[in-house]
């Protein structure tokens, strides 16, 4: 029975792992990788055409939607009440299981020794959790991904601190195009924004 409770579960984490394989062939095969660029493009190009806006706006704008579409998911799909319940009780047991090993009670640290396998397993269920909507967001992501890989030879200048102006297609520091890496801060700062307006938790 125990099985059947954590098939949802597994169930993503599979799903997760399958979708990462097919990204993985997508991107080796060059054709796939320009097919699919060219579809996200269908709907990006005009896009950027009708707002008329630069390159480094266009890689906010994009980052903006991914977070919020990947923060609905999350929303939506992850119980974040359950997973902040589960870490407290976990927190509660390695603080009693502490004071039962310092204490040197034989019978209490056995006592909790049984209970430690179904507190792991619980954490672990409520760990995995977090792949469910992972599979859905990188769908939608990677095509994004892919279009803005096959357009950065022709993307403008953005300043960056520290590093003056850049193509969005010139590599910095960190040996990444400089368009990955004004998506990476544009996501990440976002992201935080539209999770605190949403009310996500988190681990």
């Amino acid at each position: 029975m125990s099985s059947a409770k954590s098939n949802p579960v597994g169930g993503g984490m599979f799903t997760f792992l399958i979708i990462m394989v097919i990204v993985m062939i997508v991107y080796s095969v060059p054709f796939l990788r320009t097919s699919i660029a060219d579809i996200a493009g269908l709907v990006l190009e005009p896009m950027q055409s009708i707002l008329g806006i630069s390159w480094p706006v266009m890689i906010f704008v994009l980052a903006a939607i991914t977070g919020c579409y990947s923060s609905l998911l999350q929303k939506y799909t992850i119980d974040y009440e359950k997973m902040q319940r589960v870490q407290k009780k976990m927190r509660d047991f390695q603080k009693e299981f502490r004071e039962a090993q310092l204490s040197g009670d034989e019978k209490r640290v056995r006592k909790l020794s049984e209970k430690r396998d179904k507190m792991m397993q619980e954490q672990l269920e409520m760990s995995q959790e977090q792949f469910k909507p992972l599979g859905w967001i990188m769908i939608i992501t990677i095509p994004i991904f892919l279009w803005l890989l096959e357009m950065a030879p022709v993307m403008g200048d953005i300043v960056f601190p520290f590093m003056g102006t850049l193509h969005l297609s010139d590599p910095t520091f960190l040996f990444l195009p400089a368009w990955i890496i004004w998506y990476m801060l544009s996501s990440l700062t976002l992201s935080q924004v539209i999770r605190k307006t949403l009310d996500i938790g988190g681990l």
